[in-house]
């Protein structure tokens, strides 16, 4: 039986499709039998909609936390302070009196596509890009406003300031309009600017907006106190407790693994998937086809996000007959590495890195009346593996070893054949997270550091459960067929 040892953080994760919330130990242990998750889903539809009401999730958060302090029972009285993260790149505005006026949009919510396009003939896109560390894309907030100050002005007319859900729900909390966003966070927005480590002035001045629409900006290890009288009688065991800024799911998911310095490269894939270093110092230049997104004042995460991940093998479940997913791998190692001929573009919720396209869709070249669904699958899960090869080029232009791969993520380490096909396509070793959160037990070690119990991010180092290490063979057959993917996309997608 585990020896928990005090103090205590209260760690909440904000993911997009549920809420998750537990206690960690002072060595950063998830607490069993005290770990909640509380589902929530946003609204989608065909054209490109992807919102969700903003105390919906506030809600879900509220019932976590609840639901955590009644199983901690005894031990909420040795928690020290509360860790955040958040899904990313979200948004919603707020009116004079902090009420929500528009839904919180998500990063996957497509219907600024326009607006994006029109941004990018207005701006120094390069210089702009130096600046904020990402490119237009419908993924970030410029183009989100620029949306709705078009189809929707008598909204955007109502509202007084744009904010991120985590700054929302903890103006709720403390009942004030003044909360502060991290660093972390709002560099997802793209219009922090990276280097000053303040507003764009430049960029808001072309979205008709300026400081006074946006949180003031602080480092996460200065928290939030001071619960308004509804949640400090709620959650008595909170009330004196500092709340720390949130920080985004993917640097959560960084230091979480062990990924934190440049030895460590993290891979995830969920639902979608990403790509990504943590270094310590200045902000460093910005590969073409990447972003760099703050943590802190000297830290920065640099790599790629994709829009394709687990949705690849839900959609393939939902459209073709396929095996029970428990018998996929059994499947899928019989098949020679991609020996069915096919080439797949895995754009089916559009494109992220390294492209930034506006109106990717997914593409099938090479379908036969041969070809059978398992090799369709086996296509898709290799051409996934092929973009994140393209990050990992420009990530680490000209290693070849030297360094990591952590893998963590439920979509991939389910599936131990794509986790040996990311060795062979990378061409390096992947170690797979033995930790059951990352994300969680990262926003831990985070509020661990900022209360000082913790005096670097790796004190007690992430556990790897397994490795696996490229077949030299299976990677030059990969090779040639990331360059099949590369001149289909430059056929269709230039």
């Amino acid at each position: 039986m585990t020896k928990y040892e005090s103090p205590f953080v209260l760690a909440v994760d904000i993911g997009s499709s549920s809420v998750k919330a537990g206690l960690f130990d002072a060595r950063a242990r998830s607490v069993s039998g005290v770990e909640v998750s509380v589902p929530h889903s946003q609204t989608v539809a065909s054209d490109g909609t992807s919102e969700e009401d903003a105390d919906q999730i506030r809600y879900a958060v509220e019932q976590a936390i609840d639901r955590v302090l009644e199983k901690a029972g005894d031990l909420g009285a040795e928690i020290s302070g509360v860790g955040f993260d958040c899904m990313a790149s979200t948004v919603l505005g707020v009116d004079v009196e902090g009420g929500p006026v528009t839904p919180v949009y998500t990063y996957a919510d497509t219907r600024s596509a326009p607006d994006v396009e029109q941004l990018r003939k207005e701006l120094n896109v390069p210089v702009v890009y130096d600046r904020t560390g990402v490119m237009q894309h419908t993924s970030y907030v410029p183009g989100r406003i620029r949306w709705l100050r078009r189809t929707q002005p008598h909204v955007a007319a109502r509202v007084v300031k744009y904010v991120d859900l985590s700054t929302y729900i903890y103006s709720v909390w403390f009942g004030r309009q003044d909360v502060r966003a991290s660093y972390c966070v709002s560099s997802w927005s793209g219009l922090l600017n990276r280097r000053e480590l303040s507003w764009d002035t430049g960029l808001l001045g072309r979205l008709g907006i300026d400081e006074s629409n946006l949180p003031e900006l602080s480092a996460w290890t200065e928290p939030e106190r001071g619960l308004i009288r509804e949640y400090s009688e709620r959650w008595s065991a909170l009330r004196n407790l500092p709340f720390f800024l949130s920080v985004g799911d993917g640097a959560a998911v960084n230091v979480g693994s062990g990924s934190v310095d440049q030895s460590r490269v993290a891979l995830t894939v969920g639902t979608t998937g990403a790509m990504r270093i943590l270094s310590k110092g200045p902000a460093p230049d910005v590969p073409n086809g990447l972003w760099a997104y703050r943590l802190g004042k000297d830290r920065t995460l640099l790599g790629g996000s994709f829009s394709e991940g687990g949705n690849i093998v839900q959609w393939a479940l939902n459209n073709l007959r396929l095996p029970r997913i428990e018998e996929f791998n059994e499947a899928l190692d019989k098949m020679q590495p991609a020996r069915h001929g096919i080439t797949v573009l895995p754009f089916i919720a559009g494109e992220r890195a390294t492209g930034w396209s506006t109106n990717a869709t997914g593409m099938f070249d090479g379908i036969r009346v041969s070809t059978t669904p398992i090799e369709i699958l086996q296509a898709m899960l290799e051409s996934v593996a092929y973009r994140f090869a393209l990050v990992a080029d420009l990530l680490l232009p000209g290693i070849k070893s030297g360094y990591q791969v952590i893998a963590s993520g439920g979509a991939i380490q389910n599936l131990p054949w794509w986790l040996q096909t990311m060795s062979d396509v990378l061409g390096v070793s992947v170690g797979v997270s033995a930790e059951k959160q990352d994300t969680s037990r990262g926003t831990a070690i985070l509020a661990l550091y900022a209360l000082g119990i913790w005096d670097e991010l790796d004190k007690y180092p992430a556990r790897i459960a397994k490795t696996y290490e490229p077949n030299q063979a299976n990677s030059d057959v990969y090779a040639a067929a990331r360059d099949r993917q590369s001149r289909l996309y430059k056929q269709l997608l230039g």
